[in-house]
């Protein structure tokens, strides 16, 4: 695509932002219970445009190349992803439910399931790449140090001569091996030729020889071309693959080549931008920043002539954290600046006194709603939180009006920079150095002033006292148990304990599952649809990849510390842990209990350790701290064969220093069980904010993970291999247990026998009988936990509510009956 097509790109998609934004205010309007399905689809469309925004502006900040317009698109990207996290947020309050059925909204809207996916920014992983690389080495050369103290003891270490018959005994069983397949097709040979002796041959005349040969090869080519016939209209109609990829992918790998072009000139224009902004700057500073500075003393010397001949004496200068005399020069005049500096003391005091009428109100409004709750007077209302990314989101869309609008690509025929806009940006930022500077003179000048014609010395600036107590947003600090020691000696001392860990390269991506096709069916008929893998997949870009890749991202959204993944094994939890790390660039700690085991000894070996991980994770953000087998921190009762272990040793600690992030600490506690049943339900609800439930997969995203995975090992379908079958008999299967039977089967040896002997799907029954399924008890069990939490007695308790609502209609229609 060209600039032109991106800017053309931009322009439709503020046209589309431009109605959001007029629908926003219709969202924090209250509304009652009984419009809860009206507001949720208002809810659910919106969230379904800002994902679609989300996508285009992550490809125009990825490709366009001109720096301003790569600086506007990065501020509205990083605001518009906030949004869509806050909408999430109130989708779940609405819902009462971490996964939502959005499938009638997308058939209303036209879209496809494909506009579900949270689309990654690509700058997560292009800005991060030197910094990723860089703690990618500093990591392999920490555990090669490690290596040869692993490997003494782990292998046994053979004499030359053992060494030498061990290989003579594999030589010698290889060379047997060859020698009876060679002798048994010797056999076979021999065989055959003995029953052609004894038979005898048919003679044939030379035409009764060409007509058969004749028919053979006629009934040959006809069978072919029946078969590709056949395979053509199978491909026409979607039953098979597609057997000739070969121009999609000469396709995508030409517009890839172009995409790292663009790139490697966006890199080429932001370093002539940097030049020009430095130049610019000095420039403006030389020239215009001699009558900047003249200009403002004399205004600000006016102003003082001015406020003495008006109150016969000299004003107070405003402070600096009131914004100097930038109130000055706001077009007032001195009458006004003065009134607001005296006024603002009396609002403060008026702010006190109306604050403390309200919290009287508030109270009075408690009581009120209290008995009319119970009495049953009045509806639970609904509405959306008030949004911290909207204001950045109308600034964004009224710069892009008013300056990148009207703007024709002739004017920038090289895509480098706008110099106008440039001065214009700069020349604020020189005024305001200048303006700190000229304060600090003319403070010194009113001070001389006052002495030399009132004979007063300086009167200091009243600020308004705060309110002594207890502050409800200040959190107390964490004591640094480690003040002298430096961050590169607790980082390796976290290496070489095995705490901080290299995670293998996981995109999110290969977490395979389909959506669910029928959710606002099962609704409608009061049934409770479970949540799909392609669900999962979406809450965890959401809640853990989006958070924890942008620190603006991080700082406006609401806050999230910690998820639980809840689900049988093989579902591919730890998978969606090394998918967040994989695509934010975190780093990786495992406090999971068995690692702990024998580190930081002692009474407060727990506390330092703790406090150790999180300090070098804060440091060190983005951070994904791991805790497998998370049931067992918060064991009900330990089982004796874990006693050694102490597995809750550093529950109490856990939770106070999670508590202890705040919006900026890129730091996410994920953990994954698969047992919950045994563990306090109150302590591991309080350490854990969201909790992901994973059912096993339907049958949707069943067939899609036998077709992607045969796919991987290199196998494409063929009319022998009927998948739909697979997904079928392997209902209760996890998506781990049908990757082991496909390895089963398609071993290296079987990989080479395609060509003669095509894959069929009896072969995959084997294996798969051999593997236990999740049974239907287990899966219950895990259910009736989750909606004991209290997200799930909330929905539980809404569930009821509407079947008791839907009977008293039909008992009131029967009665009018």
């Amino acid at each position: 695509m060209s600039e032109a097509a991106y800017q053309r790109l931009w322009d439709s998609s503020h046209l589309i932002l431009e109605e959001l934004l007029d629908q926003e205010p219709l969202l924090g309007e209250a509304v009652s219970e009984r419009e809860r399905q009206s507001f949720q689809y208002r809810l659910s469309s919106l969230y379904l445009y800002y994902l679609g925004l989300l996508r285009r502006f992550d490809t125009l900040y990825d490709q366009m190349v001109q720096p301003q317009k790569r600086r506007l698109l990065r501020r509205l990207l990083d605001s518009v992803a906030c949004r869509v996290l806050e909408l999430k947020d109130d989708l779940v309050r609405a819902d009462l439910c971490e996964t939502h059925c959005l499938d009638q909204v997308l058939q209303d809207l036209k879209l496809t399931p494909a506009d579900l996916e949270v689309p990654i920014p690509k700058y997560f992983e292009l800005e991060r790449s030197s910094i990723l690389k860089e703690r990618e080495h500093v990591l392999t050369e920490l555990l090669s140090r490690l290596k040869p103290e692993i490997s003494e003891g782990s292998f046994p270490i053979l004499s030359r001569t053992e060494a030498i018959m061990l290989l003579q005994k594999a030589e010698r069983a290889r060379q047997g091996r060859l020698r009876a397949t060679f002798m048994r097709e010797i056999r076979k040979e021999e065989e055959r030729d003995r029953k052609i002796w004894e038979e005898g041959r048919f003679k044939f005349s030379q035409d009764e020889a060409a007509i058969t040969i004749q028919k053979v090869w006629k009934g040959y080519l006809q069978r072919k071309r029946t078969q590709q016939d056949r395979r053509t209209e199978m491909e026409f109609i979607g039953m098979l693959p597609s057997a000739s990829p070969a121009e999609p992918l000469g396709t995508w790998s030409q517009a890839s080549l172009g995409a790292d072009v663009r790139r490697l000139r966006q890199a080429e224009k932001e370093e002539e931008f940097q030049l020009a902004v430095v130049k610019a700057h000095d420039h403006l500073r030389e020239v215009e920043g001699p009558d900047m500075k003249e200009k403002m003393k004399e205004q600000i010397r006016q102003w003082f002539i001015e406020c003495h001949a008006l109150t016969g004496r000299f004003p107070d200068y405003p402070d600096e954290s009131l914004g100097g005399s930038s109130l000055i020069f706001a077009d007032k005049t001195p009458e006004q600046v003065r009134m607001e500096l005296e006024v603002q003391v009396q609002e403060n005091k008026k702010k006190e006194q109306e604050k403390s009428k309200e919290k009287e109100k508030e109270e009075k409004e408690k009581k009120k709603k209290g008995e009319k709750t119970k009495k049953g007077e009045a509806d639970t209302m609904l509405r959306a939180l008030p949004s911290k990314s909207i204001p950045a989101i109308n600034a964004g869309h009224k710069e892009y009006m008013n300056l990148w609008k009207n703007r024709f690509d002739s004017l920038f025929p090289s895509q480098s920079f706008d110099s106008e806009t440039l001065k214009m940006e700069e020349r604020k930022e020189v005024e305001q150095e200048i303006r700190i500077q000229v304060d600090d003179l003319m403070r010194q000048e009113l001070k001389n002033l006052r002495l030399a014609v009132d004979r007063e010395e300086t009167r200091p600036v009243k600020l308004p006292k705060k309110k002594a107590g207890k502050k409800p947003g200040k959190k107390k600090k964490e004591k640094d148990l480690t003040p002298d020691r430096p961050m590169d000696s607790l980082f390796e001392e976290l290496v070489v304990l095995g705490l901080l860990k290299k995670s293998k390269t996981v995109p999110l991506k290969d977490y395979i599952g389909d959506c669910l096709y029928l959710g606002s069916a099962l609704n409608l008929a009061n049934k409770l649809p479970m949540p799909s893998l392609a669900d999962i997949r979406q809450n965890m870009a959401l809640y853990g990849i989006l958070r924890l890749g942008s620190p603006d991202i991080h700082a406006m959204a609401p806050l999230i510390r910690s998820i639980l993944l809840v689900g049988p094994s093989g579902m591919g939890k730890k998978m969606l842990v090394k998918a967040v790390c994989t695509e934010t660039g975190a780093n990786f700690f495992d406090l999971s209990p068995e690692n702990l085991q024998g580190k930081y000894p002692g009474k407060t070996g727990g506390q330092m350790l703790v406090h150790v991980v999180f300090k070098v994770a804060r440091y060190l953000q983005p951070s994904v701290i791991w805790i497998g087998n998370a049931e067992k921190t918060f064991y009900k009762r330990v089982p004796k064969e874990e006693e050694e272990m102490d597995p809750k040793r550093i529950k109490k600690d856990l939770t106070k220093a999670l508590r202890l992030l705040s919006p900026g600490d890129r730091v996410m506690l994920i953990g994954t069980t698969d047992r919950p049943q045994v563990a306090e339900m109150k302590g591991l609800c309080r350490t854990y904010e969201r909790i992901l439930l994973l059912p096993r997969p339907d049958y949707a995203s069943r067939y899609v993970l036998w077709r992607h995975m045969i796919e991987a090992q290199g196998v494409q379908g063929t009319q022998h291999l009927d998948i739909s079958a697979l997904a079928k008999v392997s209902d209760g299967y996890t998506a781990g247990c049908i990757l082991q039977a496909i390895q089963a089967v398609l071993t290296e040896r079987r990989l080479l026998q395609l060509s003669k002997r095509p894959l069929l799907t009896s072969e995959f029954l084997g294996p798969l009988a051999k593997l236990d399924p999740v049974y239907r008890e287990e899966e219950e069990s895990l259910k009736d936990w989750y909606f004991k939490t209290p997200l799930g007695k909330k929905r539980m308790k809404l569930l009821k509510d509407q079947d008791a609502a839907e009977e008293a209609k039909l008992a009131k229609e029967k009665k009018k009956k």
